[in-house]
């Protein structure tokens, strides 16, 4: 069944299929275009009569709206479009014979999404989820971008609370699930980690084929995969070497076959990173390990890289093609994203953050650009509820330990820390730290503008401060 089929199944043949030509399914009434169909969302329906002059379609759900009579033909009322959105979507994807990828996790969603991406289209056609539609109303509309030649669409999947990411399961079926992590992200709504845990592992009763992981997740270890197996999914776990180290039977000297995916050796400059990587391969019935280099920096960072090779070899895609992407990895723009500027480097790291990542990226900072004057310049962290005072104060415990020369704090939140620096003012590493908290982006801007000589700028908080701003 066909896209315009489906479409006029769902409006109660209201309209012949041969009259329907949908292209590109859209809520931008300023994108579309003749054939196009306009999905009006809440304030959307005012935009209908703009849409349908552009000869788009036109689902609209507000009782109210007034229709042309020489529109009524491409103009269709239904109780609520969001809901018509969502049914016309799972619909699609049942008639799509694709893989269908879904990402959920606290961190590193957008990173892992990307490189999946980058390496599939090596040697496949697919789609991705773009900037961020990754809730009940985006998610649907990605999908509905998905083509009969594509062979695989990688779906983002973001929330706040229970129930949303079993509904956007329900909608894609993925064949693929990956759970990144379980971190303090989302605290102000579920209120633990456990919750967390509960809300992102919704994804699983959804899950067609394969369960990848974060094998060394304080939660999501504790995965039953014997329950998995009873569903008759494949389970994959992401394990770090150096945390696996004395299991034998797992790393050295192992005869049996598992899923898993081993990374280590583990070693990066401000260029580049080098690190090998262990698994079994379906083809040779062999132990794999090899050495790779990438482009991108940070142990997290090839933890990412190592769930998306993990997807890749679902896939079936070849060694050398994965050696040869890896080494040029395309991601989102404010992930770690390196811009010289004259003297001044910075690292963009400003797309989000939470407790978990904040450390990472500081942690990775240490460790590059040490031939110059190191400055981080990080934000508030949102939405960590009850326990954002003792979740922002706790990135101390990272800011004793790293090579840095100067840390300037911004928003309410980052007082915490603050506080935190100054009550263990006498630290000796801490004493080598000029710290200070600013009450405005524009005071970061004049202070490090006064900085002439040659530095780096690590720029890092959660998307809500554009804490980006004070590159500009």
């Amino acid at each position: 069944m066909d896209k315009n089929n489906i479409f006029c199944n769902l409006i109660n043949c209201k309209c012949e299929s041969s009259f329907i030509n949908i292209k590109k399914v859209l809520m931008n009434s300023k994108e579309v275009e003749k054939d196009d169909l306009f999905v009006a969302i809440r304030g959307g329906n005012k935009f209908a009569r703009e849409a349908l002059e552009k000869g788009a379609y036109v689902i609209y759900d507000d009782e109210n709206l007034q229709i042309e009579e020489k529109f009524k033909k491409k103009a269709f009322h239904v109780k609520d479009s969001i809901e018509f959105l969502q049914q016309f979507a799972e619909k699609w994807r049942k008639n799509l014979n694709l893989k269908v990828i879904g990402i959920t996790g606290s961190n590193g969603k957008t990173t892992v999404k990307d490189m999946i991406y980058h390496l599939l289209s090596v040697k496949y056609k697919g789609k991705k989820t773009e900037g961020n539609y990754n809730n009940h109303i985006g998610l649907p509309f990605t999908l509905l971008r998905a083509e009969k030649g594509d062979d695989f669409i990688i779906l983002e999947m973001g929330m706040s609370d229970f129930g949303e990411i079993d509904l956007l399961g329900k909608i894609s079926s993925p064949d693929i699930s990956v759970i990144t992590n379980i971190g303090e992200s989302h605290l102000e709504f579920l209120k633990t980690k456990k919750n967390v845990f509960k809300a992102k592992t919704e994804i699983v009763p959804h899950t067609r084929e394969t369960l990848v992981i974060n094998g060394d997740d304080e939660y999501l270890k504790d995965i039953a995969e014997s329950d998995l197996k009873k569903k008759g999914l494949k389970t994959v776990k992401i394990l770090n070497m150096g945390n696996n180290k004395n299991n034998k039977k797992n790393i050295r000297d192992i005869v049996e076959q598992n899923n898993n995916f081993y990374y280590g050796d583990i070693d990066f400059n401000e260029i580049e990173a080098g690190f090998s990587l262990k698994y079994f391969d379906e083809n040779s019935k062999k132990w794999i390990q090899k050495a790779y280099n990438t482009n991108v920096l940070g142990e997290h960072n090839i933890l990412n890289l190592t769930i998306a090779i993990s997807v890749a070899k679902q896939m079936a895609l070849e060694d050398n093609d994965i050696e040869k992407a890896i080494k040029n990895i395309v991601l989102t723009n404010m992930r770690f994203q390196i811009i010289a500027k004259g003297k001044t480097t910075y690292i963009n790291d400003a797309y989000n953050a939470s407790p978990m990542s904040m450390k990472k990226s500081l942690e990775t900072f240490s460790k590059i650009y040490n031939d110059r004057e190191k400055i981080a310049v990080i934000g508030d962290m949102l939405e960590l509820g009850e326990e954002e005072a003792e979740l922002h104060a706790s990135i101390f415990d990272v800011i004793v330990n790293i090579n840095l020369n100067k840390l300037y704090l911004y928003g309410p939140r980052m007082r915490f820390l603050y506080d935190k620096i100054k009550e263990n003012s006498d630290n000796e590493n801490i004493k080598n730290i000029e710290t200070e908290y600013f009450e405005s982006k524009e005071q970061i801007k004049e202070k490090l503008e006064q900085i002439k000589d040659e530095k780096v700028i690590l720029i890092k908080a959660s998307r809500g401060m554009k804490l980006e701003d004070v590159m500009e």
